[in-house]
């Protein structure tokens, strides 16, 4: 019996991002499981992971009903978008920033071809966007905008 959704959850939207015309292969944007190991692409999406923070997934669980056979959980993967360049052009690494977010969002919602995209092919119940941040940089190496957000998940364990 699984004791969490989370490993399976987290897989699951990794492989949905890289299947994502915008973020998969071809793509500029460098999608990474957990924290950075190496030198940054210039548009990067990391899953699990955000600068400063200790937390790549933060879970909860409680009694989904009586007799106590399921559980209800639910968590939030920590994500981080980071787009830098050379030059001071503040304005296009904001939009890039918000394209890449915008291909996050596309990916975690239903359509036709991919009616599984909110449930991480059935790993939870739903996943979706619901909070971020944006960030801006200054500095002698260039512009850099970030977007440190969260996706919610509920699953039924």
């Amino acid at each position: 019996m699984a004791t969490s959704a989370v490993p399976a959850a987290v897989d699951a939207f990794l492989a949905l991002l890289r299947a994502t015309d915008g973020l998969g292969e071809g793509s500029t944007v460098r999608v990474v499981d957990g924290p950075p190991t190496g030198n940054l692409a210039s548009d990067s999406l990391f899953v699990g992971f955000q600068p400063g923070a200790e937390v790549a997934v933060s879970i909860t669980q409680d009694f989904a009903s009586a007799g106590a056979r399921q559980r209800d959980e639910n968590f939030d993967i920590a994500c981080y978008i980071e787009v830098r360049a050379g030059g001071t052009d503040m304005a296009a690494r904001r939009r890039r920033v918000f394209e890449i977010f915008a291909e996050v969002e596309n990916a975690l919602r239903a359509t036709e071809t991919a009616p599984e995209a909110p449930t991480l092919n059935r790993t939870v119940q739903w996943a979706h966007l619901v909070a971020g941040d944006l960030l801006q940089v200054q500095s002698t190496d260039g512009a850099l905008a970030a977007l440190p957000f969260t996706v919610r998940c509920r699953a039924r364990i």
